[in-house]
This record gives C-alpha cells, sequence and structure tokens, in this order.
C-alpha cells in the first residue's frame, strides 16, 4: 500500500505538505498542491481515513437525524449544513427519526456507534431529559427547531408562537375575522405553537377562538387539501385560511381552486416556512419566513468551532420569525 512518505518523495514535498493537500487546508500553495495530487495520482494512493482516525481521535463526519427525508424544508436545512462542513473538508451522516421515541434513540446511538465526531439533532419524538443527558455525556450536539432550556446554548430554533400570530395578525389588519386554520401535526411542538400564535392573534383582536374553523394536519400538502375539506363539510363561513406550513398552503390553494373559489379574491391563504418553491406559485404564496438554511449553516459552523477549532461562533439560539407579503392575501371586501 502506497504511503504518504512515498508520495512525499515523489512529489518532492514534506510529509506534513502530503498531509495538508489531503486535509485540503488553505496554506499550501496552488502549484504544490497540484504536485501532491499529480504523485498521488500516479502512485494509486489513497487516502486511509480509518487509520488517520484512529491516529487523530477524528472522523471528521457528523451525523445529522432528521424527521423524514420528505419535502423541501429539511433539504433546505441539511443544505444549508453541507455547504459549510464541506468547505472544511467535513462529511455527512444524514438518518431520519420519522417522529418516532425508539427510532430516533437507536438512530443517535448508530451514529455514536459509527464514532461520528458530533450530532445535529432534529428530533421531535425524545424527551428533553434524554437529549439533556446525552450533552452530559460530553456528545457536542446541537438541537435544531427546538429549545430546551437546560442546554439552551446548544439550540437553534425559531419563535414559532410569534411565527403563528405574525401569520394571523396579518390576516387580521387585512380585515379577516372568520380565519381557518390548518394546524401542523399538534404531537410536535412547532405544531402546538404555532397554533397558540393563531389563538394569541385572535384573543387580541377580541374573536372567540371557534374549533371548527382548526384542521389538524401533517405538514404534508394532501393535509391542506383535506383541511380545506374538512372546513368546507363544516359549513362555517371563512375568508381566510392560515396554513402551519407552505406545504399545507399549496394543498390547501389546490382544494380550494376544485371548489371554484379563487385566491386571494374569495379567500386568502398565508404559508409558513417560505420555502423555495412559495414564490412560484401562481400567486406567490404570501408566508412566514423560517430561515432554516441559515440554521443549517449556524449548526455547522458551531460544530466547525467547538469540535475543530476552525472558527470562533456564537449561536443566536431563537431567531424571530418575519412576514413575506406576496400575492395570496389581499383585504377582506
Amino acid at each position: 500500500m502506497v504511503t504518504i512518505k512515498q508520495v512525499s518523495e515523489a512529489a518532492g514535498v514534506s510529509s506534513a505538505t502530503v498531509s495538508r493537500v489531503i486535509n485540503n487546508t488553505d496554506t499550501v500553495k496552488e502549484k504544490t498542491r497540484q504536485q501532491v495530487l499529480a504523485a498521488m495520482e500516479k502512485l494509486g494512493y489513497r487516502h486511509n481515513v480509518i487509520a488517520a482516525s484512529l491516529a487523530s481521535n477524528k472522523t471528521h463526519t457528523i451525523g445529522y437525524v432528521v424527521p423524514e427525508l420528505h419535502g423541501s424544508f429539511f433539504g433546505t436545512m441539511v443544505a444549508g449544513s453541507e455547504k459549510v462542513l464541506r468547505r472544511a473538508n467535513k462529511h455527512m451522516f444524514v438518518v431520519t427519526g420519522h417522529s418516532d421515541e425508539a427510532l430516533e434513540k437507536k438512530e443517535i446511538e448508530a451514529l455514536l456507534s459509527r464514532r461520528c465526531d458530533a450530532l445535529i439533532l432534529h428530533v421531535e419524538a425524545v424527551s428533553d431529559a434524554y437529549l439533556v443527558e446525552l450533552a452530559s455525556q460530553d456528545v457536542p450536539l446541537v438541537v435544531v427547531n427546538r429549545y430546551i432550556e437546560a442546554i439552551g446554548d446548544r439550540c437553534i430554533s425559531l419563535d414559532n408562537v410569534t411565527g403563528g400570530y405574525i401569520a394571523t395578525k396579518h390576516l387580521l389588519d387585512l380585515g379577516h375575522r372568520d380565519i381557518g386554520y390548518l394546524s401542523g401535526a399538534l404531537f410536535k411542538a412547532d405544531g402546538i405553537n404555532r397554533l397558540e400564535g393563531h389563538k394569541r392573534a385572535l384573543a387580541e383582536a377580541g374573536i372567540n377562538y371557534n374549533p371548527n374553523l382548526t384542521y389538524e394536519g401533517n405538514f404534508q400538502a394532501h393535509s391542506g387539501e383535506a383541511g380545506i375539506e374538512a372546513l368546507e363539510a363544516s359549513g362555517c363561513h371563512y375568508t381566510a385560511v392560515a396554513c402551519a406550513n407552505d406545504e399545507m398552503a399549496s394543498g390547501a390553494i389546490n382544494a380550494l381552486r376544485s371548489h371554484g373559489k379563487r385566491v386571494p379574491e374569495d379567500v386568502s391563504v398565508i404559508g409558513f416556512d417560505n420555502i423555495d418553491f412559495a414564490s412560484y406559485l401562481t400567486p406567490k404564496l404570501t408566508t412566514v419566513d423560517y430561515p432554516v438554511r441559515e440554521i443549517g449553516a449556524m449548526a455547522a459552523n458551531w460544530i466547525l468551532d467547538q469540535v475543530y477549532g476552525n472558527h470562533k461562533v456564537v449561536l443566536e439560539h431563537i431567531l424571530t420569525p418575519k412576514l413575506i407579503e406576496r400575492g395570496t392575501t389581499r383585504a377582506c371586501d
């Protein structure tokens, strides 16, 4: 097997320089880098990651747990992390927990058994106590889209209550009083908190919350369609619909059109997340911005700082959402 020493002799550089090229550091001149790469190719050198990790006690891999790979939300978040980590020559193992406590724990343990240097966790079923205990074991981890006070310095989340409030307040400011609400799954914190914000905005406007105008979905487009069908079947009058995410909003718009209702002329619709396709719908979707790509990047930068000492990063632990006004809402006639 070809060694680093043999590559260094063939390239006419030191073994340390070869190591810097392998680790993709910025301290090697481009001409020297090309010499080393040419020698590696000529000799058929292949870097032994396992041996290197045993020597350095680092695998340069980060474990990443998300609830699912469906939809663009999680893809956008992971992409934000991956871009940062790739530039630092780190790699990711991405697994799914499907919002199931036993599976989330199993996947976390699997990542640790593979000697991941750190974890980025978007987990919804494991308890706060489990995550606090995991952090106490000196496992470098960042919890995203969830805030746990005991390990708040390792958490990055959005103020979902404020986000739900902003969405409904926007509709109220446009003169709507009969507002349907399509919630996400209410065993999830973000679903609960966004609905709480909706109720808060109604109460502030002196409007009683009507449970018949609320439908519990699952954050997927088909449940947005089902939500509109439920509102139609209820016989309740509504001029606007607030949706717990953009996917549900897109399903809701499709269902409204199937009932001959125009958006926003007949019914205003607002989403939540501001995922990429929101600005490509017709009309473009009014929504609440969730800087999910930035959250992914922030989590990755924190790990580079804490585990590898590459950056000096301070987490912004609770981010504030903002309204993105486009074309699916208008003043109530």
